[in-house]
């Protein structure tokens, strides 16, 4: 009897533990069981995220977008906006020395091109439209590599973590300073971001050989220095890599291939012949370091000013968090010294070139504040409160004047009566101001040429460098007659008091001053002046 009471509690205990199995079997099948992070396709979601995440930082990005009224370097119009208008409306524009020197490549104006193509089809290229939508499609890049960099931070560690990596990252003053400007070093950066999205990091569930080689590929085409922060993280994946070959074969080379041949086509089809952009690039800013005739720095400038203007307020919480983060992200680290040490022996220095590796400076300054207890709140409160006074003054005051004064030709273009006889004349460091793609209509525009020297002249002076070594000579020599006289001239007032005796003997009166900057400099002004030149007898006299 004992025996057969435990061959049916034996008999009971075997369905018990089948019908187990048969619910596990089912729990694993079905998406209902899943946590939300393991459910592949939850619905709601947008690029992997919460829709409500994804589209609070796309706002974010757009409020950021019309906050930033101020120009930064001439670079993000003339090497963008002004070749796409000249590409769409080559009936006028102007291109600079770069393009007929061949050193910049037409993919990164290409997708402006694009977007003013369309509005000119659709009847819809109004002025403030070419302005605008660029801006804002480059704010809608830069708001999908901040999801992509939460996303990431996710894999790899909590959400806590992730939240704090993506408020530093939402909070960085010169992230909102560039990240919405038509800059190929903002491209660089979002492409960065996004290919560190699919690269191998351990504990990454995203990794992607492909897609992040495609993502370093493209940012090379767009600026061929982007692949200096990516050359340790390329080494360590080829050396971790047991099969190296297949993947410089079947992946690396493949990629590099297409990319390249998509960039030579653009380029030929734009130039007129076969050119490689990228080469002509390096060899100018690298190999011959001709970019010392825009300015030198000292070799320890990133360390001592550069990397720390552009970490801000986030600069101790960096430094804390390098000594908590986990060894994998000592990567992370090394790209970081790697690019500033590599930027640093170049003699020409800017902030916006180290620009690209900032969000890798925020997984640590995430850390940081992850692991503050007591000073948390004031942390943040500091972080917040700094970094906003920050992206405030130098979004909507600081070098806002050679915008605010586009406006106003804007409007001499469109709102007067006499523009089919107007002219205007820039009297300020070369490329302080945009040109047509923040005017669109042909207006006679001219202003002081500042090509380096490709011959290799000693004592080389370009058209701006003679004119400021004596403005009142300079001008009566060129406007010797009046009738070659513009009708407009737009200077820095630090100009005024030494060309007042031409604005005089001219008949020019000053008709708009515009803020400028608080912190004028050599050749910049604290404002910007527009005058008119009145027909005689009817100077008004101040």
């Amino acid at each position: 009897m004992q025996r057969e009471g435990g061959d049916g509690r034996l008999f009971f205990r075997g369905l018990q533990n089948r019908s187990r199995e048969k619910m596990k079997l089912r729990k694993r099948k079905s998406t209902l069981y899943l946590s939300p992070q393991e459910s592949p396709g939850r619905r709601g979601d947008l690029l992997g995220e919460s829709i409500y995440l994804v589209l609070f930082t796309i706002a974010f990005r757009i409020c950021n977008c019309f906050l930033v009224q101020t120009s930064f370097v001439p670079d993000e119009y003339w090497q963008s906006l002004e070749v796409a208008h000249h590409m769409v409306f080559n009936n006028y524009g102007y291109l600079t020395w770069e393009w007929t020197e061949r050193l910049r490549g037409y993919t990164y104006p290409l997708i402006f091109a694009s977007i003013y193509k369309i509005l000119h089809l659709l009847g819809k290229d109004n002025v403030q439209l070419l302005i605008w939508i660029p801006r804002l499609a480059q704010a809608l890049l830069s708001a999908v590599a901040d999801v992509r960099l939460y996303s990431l931070m996710k894999q790899l560690e909590s959400h806590q973590v992730a939240r704090w990596v993506f408020f530093c990252q939402l909070c960085s003053w010169f992230t909102w300073y560039c990240c919405t400007r038509t800059l190929t070093n903002t491209m660089e950066t979002v492409l960065t971001i996004i290919a560190l999205f699919y690269y191998p990091l351990e504990g990454s569930k995203s990794m992607n050989s492909v897609k992040y080689s495609s993502l370093v590929a493209l940012a090379f085409i767009i600026r061929p220095t982007a692949v200096i922060p990516w050359m340790p993280l390329l080494l360590r994946h080829f050396l971790q890599e047991h099969r190296k070959l297949d993947l410089i074969l079947y992946q690396f080379l493949p990629v590099g291939f297409l990319t390249l041949s998509l960039s030579l086509i653009i380029d030929r089809i734009f130039f007129g012949q076969w050119t490689l952009v990228q080469y002509n690039f390096l060899k100018f800013n690298v190999l011959q370091n001709l970019g010392t005739f825009y300015g030198s720095h000292p070799w320890h400038w990133y360390f001592t000013q550069g990397f720390p203007v552009v970490l801000g307020p986030h600069l101790p919480f960096f430094i804390h968090g390098c000594f908590l983060a986990p060894k994998r992200y000592r990567i992370l680290l090394m790209t970081v010294l790697w690019t500033l040490l590599v930027y640093s022996m170049l003699s020409h220095k800017e902030f916006r070139f180290i620009y690209p590796v900032l969000p890798f400076c925020m997984v640590f300054c995430g850390y940081s504040l992850n692991h503050l207890k007591t000073w948390k709140k004031p942390a943040l409160s500091f972080l917040f409160l700094s970094n906003m006074l920050l992206a405030l003054y130098t979004g909507l005051v600081h070098q806002r004047g050679t915008l605010d004064v586009m406006t106003h030709i804007q409007e001499l273009c469109y709102n007067n009566s006499s523009k089919s006889s107007a002219s205007l004349f820039v009297m300020m460091p070369c490329h302080s101001t945009p040109y047509y793609s923040h005017v669109h209509y042909p207006l006679p525009m001219r202003f002081l040429q500042c090509p380096p020297d490709l011959t290799g002249k000693s004592q080389y002076l370009d058209e701006a460098d003679i004119f400021y070594l004596n403005p009142l000579n300079w001008l009566y020599k060129e406007f010797h007659n009046d009738s070659t006289l513009p009708t407009h001239l737009i200077i820095f007032s630090v100009l005024e008091e030494d060309i007042s005796a031409f604005l005089i003997s001219s008949n020019y009166e000053r008709t708009a001053v515009f803020f400028h900057t608080h912190l004028p400099e050599g050749r910049t002004g604290s404002h910007v002046y527009v005058y008119e030149r009145k027909l005689k007898g009817k100077l008004s006299r101040r």
